[in-house]
């Protein structure tokens, strides 16, 4: 019998032809905005990784200034770090090594077109050099990278080839201007998956300091560790050490040290809160293609009052009634599901393919069995419960009055 309740159902949907379909919409709109959205919100998780993947090592700290507005990180800081903390901070045991950084915006001129773009410093020893190079991944696709010794050169990240907006192409040997002084571009950088690499100017610490005047001050210090997992540990003696040369109070400091478990924390707690606004848009979404299907059913059954009077009258039973509506109503969640699943995942792959191109960075959409299973195995019980109140009300009725109507 549930056979025949199966094909009886079908029928009954193929008769209502375009309406079944409008029905489908509802919940093929809702599934495809699931899956696209959670997919394209992993996607997005794994590109901002990414974004930290250059500045992220176990065994190094980052110690900056606390800043006032929005920029490259240490660079607005009212109060810039100084010989005198860079010597606290290496006092420190389990320190190994310091790496002061100046991370500023410049004026860059290329065939008489000027923007603005952020220069960070290159340390004037060799092995601080190697190890920026080793942490941020620097690999050089054409020229050479910079090195201890380097005057009038730079390291241009790749966006200034790829997005170039200076008509002109940009090469190993081309001589650029930055804050009104001639330099020579001496590398180009290979594209990354973070967009500070891509659009970064790496240039020798005493150059920039010479354009733009700069004293004892750095923005950020790196820190390397001999054991990252003493790292809260030495970072605490850091700030106890440092608030007590700067004479402040707990809580009240002007200076932050982040260790990649904070960094990683950070960026976890913001994918979370991504998650759940996207989580909750794909429920409105099913919510409403819900509503659709039990409007359908409950117009279903209005319609069929006579024929529901019929089939009772021959022999049929609540049971047989109720399972042919709910076959039907669960029909429509699943068919809905299946086309906005493919259609969802059709969609992220598209959206992804743009966004990468557009932006320059890695933004992966892979292909999850458990989200596809489990949006069409939702959209399917979605049907079920949209049509199971219409459903006991056809199954309920009397086939006298049935006929009547």
């Amino acid at each position: 019998m549930l056979s025949d309740s199966f094909l009886l159902a079908i029928k009954n949907l193929k008769k209502r032809g375009i309406r079944s379909w409008l029905t489908v919409l509802g919940v093929f709109i809702g599934i495809a905005a699931v899956v696209s959205l959670i997919s394209l919100s992993n996607g997005l998780q794994t590109a901002i990784t990414g974004q930290f993947s250059g500045t992220l090592s176990t065994d190094v700290l980052v110690f900056q200034n606390a800043g006032t507005g929005f920029g490259p990180p240490g660079s607005t800081a009212v109060r810039k770090i100084n010989q005198n903390d860079i010597d606290i901070i290496e006092s420190v045991p389990g320190v190994k090594e310091t790496i002061p950084r100046l991370i500023r915006m410049v004026k860059f001129e290329y065939n008489d077109i000027a923007t603005f773009n952020y220069i960070a410093s290159i340390p004037k020893d060799q092995e601080k050099v190697d190890m920026v190079n080793k942490v941020a991944n620097l690999v050089i696709v054409k020229g050479n990278l910079l090195e201890a010794g380097d005057k009038g050169k730079v390291v241009l990240g790749d966006d200034f080839i790829k997005n170039s907006p200076y008509e002109k192409e940009i090469h190993v040997g081309s001589s650029i201007t930055i804050q009104g002084k001639k330099f020579e571009v001496k590398g180009i950088l290979k594209r990354g998956s973070s967009f500070q690499i891509n659009s970064v100017i790496l240039i020798p610490e005493d150059d920039l300091k010479d354009i733009l005047n700069i004293g004892d001050e750095y923005d950020i210090v790196a820190i390397k560790i001999d054991n990252p997992d003493n790292a809260q540990q030495i970072a605490d003696n850091i700030v106890r050490k440092i608030r007590k040369d700067r004479n402040e109070k707990v809580g009240e400091e002007d200076f932050t040290i982040q260790t990649p478990a904070q960094a990683l924390q950070a960026v976890s707690t913001i994918l979370g809160v991504i998650g759940i606004v996207v989580t909750g848009i794909a429920a409105i979404s099913l919510i409403i293609g819900g509503i659709g299907i039990a409007n359908t059913m409950f117009t279903s059954v209005l319609e069929r009052t006579r024929e529901i009077g019929v089939m009772k009258a021959i022999g049929a039973k609540n049971s047989n009634i109720l399972s042919v509506f709910l076959i039907e109503s669960g029909l429509l969640g699943l068919v809905g599901g299946i086309a906005g699943a493919l259609f969802g995942l059709g969609a992220a792959y598209l959206l992804a393919s743009v966004a990468s191109q557009t932006l320059g960075i890695n933004f992966p959409v892979t292909l999850s069995w458990p989200l596809l299973l489990g949006a069409i195995a939702f959209s399917f019980f979605i049907g079920l419960i949209s049509g199971i109140i219409p459903a006991i009300k056809a199954s309920r009725m009397n086939p006298v009055e049935a006929l009547r109507k």
